[in-house]
């Protein structure tokens, strides 16, 4: 034979049957990898394919396999935000990491207005991919339930409470946040105000917890008119940090809720003629190129953000693993449904 079957083209499985003198079904579990097979039925069809060149079909075999091989990483915010914090975009290089042993493709979807989860939910409704990773997701956003009404496994990244029910990966965000602050402290500041990130966002209000925590057990009173809310952005940063001084003029220090809102705190303070960190020191969170870069370079709570993404990626495979042997019975949960990772203060000359 010429490697073509009888239909001219590439070989089909009905013609590998035929050769090998079996149903089209022996010859599907053949290549499957069935143990139901007699030894000679099993030569018989691998002699038939080696003689037409049979190639299997791999979407049709993963759509047998109730699989695609695929599975997508969801962040539920506008395009604008996703560029503009590093946070996205190490998250996307630690789940690469992993999938980069795997056979696993990476599809990247960003969801952050009503049109676009319309379309998400309409994507995953066909089932096109194995399991779904989500970041950044906030209180009321109605995508998990949706996974969970699916029964497509999904891993979060950040609880959306304290009684998350989806496996997640997470950082010490309230431990992070107390140990900044107490560093503040050390420093001898008294007056410490603190922008937060948007409290419908567990992890933000995890950090304002920590905040809050740390002055209470140093025996100050949290000062409300020296917390202001924020939203990881930037502008949002700037906006908080002239509210604080116009409520407190004489602040000396400020922790925020991410290293991008540090930058626009920054920016307020220099504006408003405030040294760092002679008059006010500054603290971020997520320790990210930003920190690095400002001047001064920016003290910030590291959280180990690649290795999140790396972790989330691993924790997914093992829940669909875990959902395929026992897809019976509904969705099983991975062997390790939550990871909290440790967080560290990186102190540079900002504070």
């Amino acid at each position: 034979m010429n490697g073509h079957g009888r239909s001219g083209g590439r070989p089909t499985l009905e013609e590998v049957a035929a050769r090998a003198g079996v149903g089209r079904g022996t010859v599907s579990r053949v290549i499957n990898g069935s143990s139901k097979v007699s030894e000679h039925t099993r030569t018989a069809v691998e002699a038939a394919v080696a003689e037409l060149g049979y190639v299997p079909n791999r979407a049709a075999r993963a759509l047998a396999a109730n699989r695609t091989d695929a599975i997508a990483l969801v962040i539920p915010e506008p395009e604008a935000r996703f560029f503009a914090e590093p946070y996205f975009s190490d998250v996307v290089r630690g789940v690469g990491a992993t999938l980069a042993e795997t056979d696993v493709q990476l599809v990247l979807t960003l969801a952050g207005s009503d049109r676009e989860r319309r379309r998400l939910s309409q994507y995953l409704s066909g089932h096109r991919v194995d399991g779904v990773l989500l970041v950044s997701v906030h209180a009321d956003d109605p995508l998990p339930e949706m996974l969970a009404e699916l029964g497509i496994p999904a891993v979060i990244s950040g609880r959306r409470s304290a009684a998350e029910t989806l496996p997640y990966v997470d950082s010490d965000n309230l431990g992070g946040a107390a140990e900044a602050v107490r560093h503040l402290l050390g420093r001898g500041r008294r007056a410490i105000a603190t922008i937060t990130g948007p409290l419908d966002v567990y992890g933000a209000q995890c950090r304002l917890d920590g905040y809050r925590q740390a002055l209470a057990a140093a025996g100050h009173p949290v000062d409300e008119e020296l917390v202001s809310v924020g939203d990881f952005t930037e502008d949002g940063g700037r906006r908080a940090m002239r509210e604080l001084l116009e409520r407190r003029p004489a602040l000396d220090a400020v922790f925020a809720a991410s290293d991008v809102m540090a930058a626009g705190a920054r920016r307020e303070l220099r504006a408003a003629g405030r040294r760092i960190p002679r008059d006010v020191a500054l603290v971020g969170f997520d320790d990210s190129v930003v920190a690095r870069h400002m001047d001064p370079p920016l003290t910030s709570v590291r959280q180990p953000i690649e290795e999140m993404g790396r972790t989330m990626a691993r924790v997914l495979l093992e829940h669909i693993a875990a959902h395929r042997k026992d897809s019976g019975n509904g969705a099983a949960a991975p062997a390790e449904p939550a990871v909290v990772l440790p967080t560290e203060l990186v102190v540079r000359e900002s504070s």
